[in-house]
């Protein structure tokens, strides 16, 4: 009976009582000896003791008690973690940062970078580096590129990945011009880049497009048109050194701008690029002849409720409203702009991007600011640039390392004080330069410089809340003959 409820106390181990009864009959002695028989009782009822014992034991040990123990606080007392302290702020604005100092690369001497999200997970992505020249000179080109998501990261994370692919592969079909002394004229850059990025934006909608009338299973469907549902603005900036030429390409409003030290020793603001939104004169004069009769495409700043008028992705501004209702029946797609837009003659927005050239004046030092338009919300092109042109003059003084100087004491401070004289935005009187990573500095003195508590407490907010006081900040600096 021992032997049954041990057994029946572990559901499932068929092989514990066979195996038992086996064991018991190869010991059996011949039947008729007196002798065999009381020393096989005993030999029985060891080995029965002992299998007993050995499946306690084991029963014993896989049933430890891992059940988490609770921790009880006192029920009168509050635990709540307090905000980012000074540490804190530093820990969480550089947790996404990079520095690369840069050899091999005419006029490049270092670049770097940092992220700081809003959202959960982040809609910015971004990338860096070096590759093969597209143009087969032996030499290698640098990029930077900065992509601001919206309505998810989807777009935003696959042009991290593939945008600059497709431009090397238009780039590497161009061919030297006479008029460029046997190089490639800028103009003929700028077309191949802007190919580039139309092709990657025509391939993400109509992969979308094509996959919902294939064999292919739900999943895979759902995941190709998040693509196509999801949209990001794009500027990818790529430096040519045999040319010493910086050419900067942007769909959207995200900002790149070059401070370049005059000969009077103050830093100048050129923009590179210029905000393709609905409030840009430009962009609604384009929109006014492409969609001739439709008085209502921009309102408030906004095409058909979008902000910008340049953008991979969002779908909803470019398929035909049939395909549009289709994809909602079957594959929960959002819903089209209609009734709340007249929506009549898509697409309305394009991914063709806007691409300048500049060159780099070897002589001089300067240095390039891309950035997503989070931080440009608190700060202008030539504030940026005094930003950094403020640091790279500090760490030629220092030697590298960060300013001690003490900042000013402020009083007791909360959001309220913005409508009493405080700047929400930045504040000159408010700059520190206490960051060895000059995109780290940017951002740090966006958000609120040396006044402490207003870095804070816009950083203790957390998705979603934190979009009230910042959006996603992605940041890029790229210093030029420049020591530091």
């Amino acid at each position: 009976m021992l032997l049954q409820r041990v057994a029946r106390t572990r559901p499932g181990r068929v092989a514990t009582r066979p195996i038992l009864r086996t064991q018991v009959r190869n010991i059996s002695p011949a039947s008729g000896s007196s002798t065999a028989s009381g020393s096989s009782k005993a030999t029985r009822s060891i080995v029965i003791a002992s299998a007993v014992s050995a499946s306690c034991l084991w029963w014993l040990l896989t049933t430890r008690d891992e059940v988490p123990r609770l921790g009880i606080s006192p029920a009168e007392h509050l635990v709540v973690e307090p905000g980012p302290s000074e540490e804190e702020v530093t820990r969480m604005l550089s947790k996404e940062a990079y520095s690369f100092r840069v050899g091999g690369v005419a006029g490049v001497s270092r670049y770097d970078g940092t992220q700081l999200a809003a959202n959960d997970p982040c809609e910015d992505r971004f990338t860096h580096g070096r590759f093969p020249s597209p143009l087969g000179d032996g030499n290698e080109w640098m990029a930077w590129g900065v992509f601001d998501g919206h309505a998810g990261w989807q777009t935003a994370d696959l042009l991290t990945k593939q945008l600059l692919s497709f431009v090397r592969r238009c780039l590497g079909q161009v061919r030297p011009t006479a008029t460029a002394r046997g190089g490639v004229a800028d103009e003929v850059v700028q077309h191949a880049i802007k190919t580039g990025f139309v092709e990657l934006d025509d391939a993400i909608l109509k992969t979308a497009a094509d996959v919902a009338q294939s064999e292919e299973p739900l999943q895979n469907k759902v995941k190709k048109l998040a693509l196509a549902y999801a949209g990001s603005c794009a500027l990818l900036s790529v430096y040519d050194p045999a040319t010493s030429t910086l050419h900067v390409a942007c769909t959207g409003d995200s900002r790149a701008v070059l401070g370049r030290k005059g000969d009077d020793g103050k830093w100048q603001a050129i923009p590179l690029s210029v905000d393709q939104t609905g409030d840009n004169e430009d962009e609604a004069a384009r929109l006014s002849k492409e969609h001739p009769g439709e008085e209502d495409i921009i309102k408030g700043g906004r095409v058909l409720g979008m902000m910008v008028s340049r953008a991979f992705g969002d779908c909803r501004w470019k398929w035909p409203l049939e395909l549009q209702r289709d994809f909602v029946r079957r594959f929960y797609g959002t819903a089209p702009l209609t009734p709340k837009y007249d929506f009549q003659t898509p697409p309305y927005l394009t991914a063709e991007p806007v691409v300048t050239s500049t060159k780099i004046d070897p002589s001089k030092p300067s240095f390039l600011i891309m950035a997503t338009d989070g931080m440009w919300y608190t700060v202008s092109n030539q504030q940026a640039v005094d930003l950094v042109g403020k640091w790279v003059d500090v760490q030629a003084a220092v030697g590298g390392g960060a300013s001690n100087t003490p900042g000013p004491t402020y009083g007791p401070f909360d959001f309220s004080h913005f409508w009493k004289g405080v700047n929400w935005k930045f504040a000159e009187e408010r700059i520190t330069v206490q960051d060895k990573n000059v995109a780290v500095h940017l951002v740090r003195n966006a958000i609120g410089g040396n006044h402490h508590e207003l870095v804070a407490g816009r950083l203790a907010f957390t998705a979603p809340s934190a979009r009230r006081v910042r959006d996603d900040m992605t940041v890029q600096v790229v210093l030029f003959n420049t020591r530091v």
